[in-house]
Parts: structure tokens; sequence; C-alpha cells
């Protein structure tokens, strides 16, 4: 069968990529700038065009075919009515990367599965992604467009550690105060119940997912059902840095309204919220699926990939600056309210 990836270099499509490189049903063109392709695994074939470009691509995909197209760059409903216009009756299956961050927020249950409610008042991001659901729903029901919607939570890899509140560079900095002894910020109390999940792990299920006929109209999350709290996670990292985790708990509440990063967003409307998922749908419609990337496991081969890859120790002293600034205030107030 033959594929094509929109993208296909990123976090969550990279571990698609290289298991479909290894699988001999599939034959596998990635749509893409052609930025990263040195790192592609050998028998992937690429098309160069921007897909932002729809004329560009339109003539770059110019009597091709396939069985399955995935979108994993796609975040408005303009994009998805592109896709639409350029695959219309050129494939059989077109997948579209949402995001879990889409479910209702607050929670009105821990434990999400696919009928969770769909509604986040603090991030235009996932309601960006809501409205590119609502669209495909609507061409699959009135066009027969045979879409699948697949909802990641946090996918990581072992590019960036997964952490709740970090600057617009990433990780790194974080781990550089974890080893300098500075005090970490953890949102809330660091109580909350996460969900990481490997990018090895979400693409065995992704991969089951392609080409399968039960998935045509239907949407899906892929995580793992292992749960943590945020203390565990930053606790783990420590440790395989071999330092003594320093953690500064600072509310949710008080960092989205004090912070330059989106943090409304990211926090209040993602991270801050305890979430478990019950992953029994995409197990049903890929049987023998299961995640055997342990949180603790992934997490450390993480942080030892970090630290032996110096492209991926990007420094951001304004994030580490603005850290400084949020726990000296909150010091002064404590010390103002316990004086009087």
């Amino acid at each position: 069968m033959k594929a094509l990836f929109i993208g296909g270099t990123g976090t969550i499509s990279m571990a698609i990529t290289r298991q479909l490189a290894q699988n001999p049903d599939w034959e596998l063109y990635l749509l893409n700038r052609g930025t990263r392709t040195e790192e592609l695994p050998e028998g992937i074939k690429t098309i160069t065009a921007d897909i932002n470009n729809e004329a560009q691509a339109a003539a770059a995909l110019e009597g091709m075919t396939f069985d399955c197209v995935c979108d994993f760059i796609a975040f408005v409903p303009g994009q998805l009515e592109r896709d639409y216009r350029l695959f219309k009756g050129k494939t059989k299956q077109f997948m579209f990367i949402s995001s879990a961050s889409a479910y209702q927020k607050p929670l009105s249950d821990y434990k999400i599965t696919e009928s969770t409610p769909l509604y986040n008042p603090y991030w235009e991001y996932s309601r960006n992604k809501i409205a590119c659901e609502e669209y495909l729903m609507k061409q699959y029901r009135e066009e027969g467009f045979p879409i699948t919607i697949i909802r990641p939570s946090h996918t990581y890899d072992e590019r960036n550690v997964p952490l709740g509140a970090h600057g617009a560079k990433g990780s790194w900095q974080i781990l550089k105060r974890m080893m300098e002894g500075k005090p970490v910020i953890i949102h809330g109390d660091g109580s909350s119940l996460w969900t990481i999940t490997h990018n090895s792990d979400f693409a065995k299920a992704f991969i089951g997912l392609m080409g399968n006929i039960h998935a045509i109209g239907e949407a899906y999350h892929i995580t793992t059902e292992e749960s943590v709290t945020w203390n565990q996670i930053y606790s783990v990292i420590a440790d395989e840095l071999g330092v003594k985790l320093n953690a500064y708990h600072v509310p949710s509440e008080f960092l989205a309204s004090v912070g330059p990063y989106d943090f409304n967003g990211a926090l209040l409307g993602d991270k801050a919220n305890t979430v478990v998922f019950d992953n029994s749908k995409v197990k049903r419609a890929v049987p023998g699926f299961t995640c055997t990337v342990r949180a603790d496991q992934g997490l450390r081969k993480t942080v030892q990939h970090m630290l032996n890859t110096p492209a991926l120790q990007t420094e951001d002293p304004e994030f580490d600056q603005w850290c400084d600034r949020v726990i000296a205030a909150m010091e002064e107030a404590k010390e103002r309210v316990k004086n009087g």
C-alpha cells in the first residue's frame, strides 16, 4: 500500500516514518520542504514542495493516488480545506492529527474517552483543532471524504524532555537549572496526574489505524495508560542528572497571569488538569496494541540523549531570569504576609 505524509519529520511523525520504513506492506512518500532529509531512514521517497503553496503541491502530486494520506502539520480549518481540494478522490483514507487538549476543560470526569466533549475556552490552539475536526466530519458526512482523526496527548521523543512550565526554547534550560542547584518551577502542587507517551509507542497504534477499514469516520486518542504526577516526572529527571530536585511549586493561575508565555493555554487549558485516558477504542481497532516504554525509562533515555547531544542544549537566559523573578516575587509575598 502507498502512503503520503505531509510533514513526516516531527516528534510524532518521525517515529511513524522510521517504523514504516521497516514495514514491507507500505511504500511511504513524504511531502515537505526537505529541510530534515538527512534524518530519514533508507527507502523513504520524498516530494519536495511547500504544502502551504497549494499550486506547487498540486503540481508535485500530479497523477498520484494513495491508500492513506496523513497531515501532521495542519492547525487551522483553512489548511484542511486545502487538503480536501488536493486529495478528494485521490486517497482511500485521510488522517488528521488533532490534539487531546481539545477535550473539555475543566474536565467533568478525570477519565477521558473519545466521547468526552470537545471544549477548551483557554487555548486557541485547541479551539482551532476542534474547528478542524468539525470541518472534516462535515466532509465525511456530506461528501464521503474518508477521514480518521487522531488525538495525541503529550507525546515525546529523545530530543525533548516532557515538562510543564518551560520557555520558548524547549526543556534544556530547566535541566541546566537542576544541574546548577537552582529551584525549578513546577506548576500547582505537582500532584496532578499526567500522561506522557513515547513516540515509538504512539507509532505502533497509528500504523495499525492506517488502511484500517474500522477507522474511517472515527476519532481516536493514542496514549499510554500509565499515569504519573508532575512531581514524579521532575524527580526522575533530577535523579538521572545525579542531582537533588529543588522543586518550587507555583499556582498555575499565577504563572498564567505573569508570564510572557502562553501558560493560560498550555497549563490551564492542558497540563494543569489531571488526565487519564481510556484507550479501549484504539485497542479494539488495533488488536495487540500496548505501550512498552515506561515513563521513567523513557525520561531517563531522553535525559541521557540530551546530555550527549550538544545541538539539543539550547540555553534560554530570558526564561531563566523569568523563573528567578517569579520565585523572588513569591518569596517576597510570603514575607510580607508573615510580617503583616
